[in-house]
């Protein structure tokens, strides 16, 4: 199984300017690095987690076809696009959303109706292009927000990964706050 992401968010969910009031930054010099640390800060969410905190398109692969159904592994899935059976040389086919039953958002899962065709390919012979996360920032629940906010401001405080005077270990309530979200995993 792999996963690939094929079009990320086009915004994060949690804006400069709110990033630094939480920091209590009011010049410039830093602006670049501090919307590192929220890019980053997203990431480790959604990594965590298996969120996709704002709407993004992912792609899995599967070796073959399902025998039952799975969670797919980010959420809140909007719709799953395509499935598609992939050959050796190189050629695709779809599968009918006859054959599936798709339930969206956390906790998503896909399910075989029926058997699915046949793929020559051992490794990768299905793929699944599917789209998660919230649509907007705006959308975006306030406590995946603070979470943002607070591993940003973490690691803007602590810029190494272990000082000589003490280890930095990551907040709890960054767990605490985005617990409630993560998909129920099968």
């Amino acid at each position: 199984m792999s996963l690939e992401l094929i079009i990320p968010p086009a915004e994060e969910p949690v804006s400069l300017d709110e990033a630094k009031a939480h920091l209590r930054v009011t010049h410039g010099e830093e602006d670049g690095l501090i919307a590192v640390y929220l890019m980053a800060a997203r990431r480790a969410i959604e990594t965590r987690a298996g969120l996709a905190v704002l709407a993004q398109t992912w792609r899995l692969a599967l070796d073959r076809p399902p025998g039952a159904p799975f969670a797919l592994p980010r959420g809140p899935v909007s719709a799953v696009a395509a499935v598609e059976i992939a050959m050796r040389d190189g050629s695709a086919s779809p599968v009918s959303p006859d054959l599936y039953d798709v339930e969206t958002g956390l906790g998503a899962r896909l399910a075989p109706r029926g058997p699915w065709p046949h793929t020559d390919r051992l490794i990768g012979g299905v793929r699944i292009e599917f789209a998660a996360g919230w649509p907007d920032a705006d959308a975006v629940p306030e406590e995946i927000k603070h979470a943002i906010r607070l591993l940003a401001a973490h690691f803007y405080e602590h810029r190494e990964a272990v000082a000589t005077e003490r280890v930095a270990a990551l907040p709890q309530a960054v767990e605490a706050l985005v617990a409630p979200y993560r998909g129920a995993r099968l």
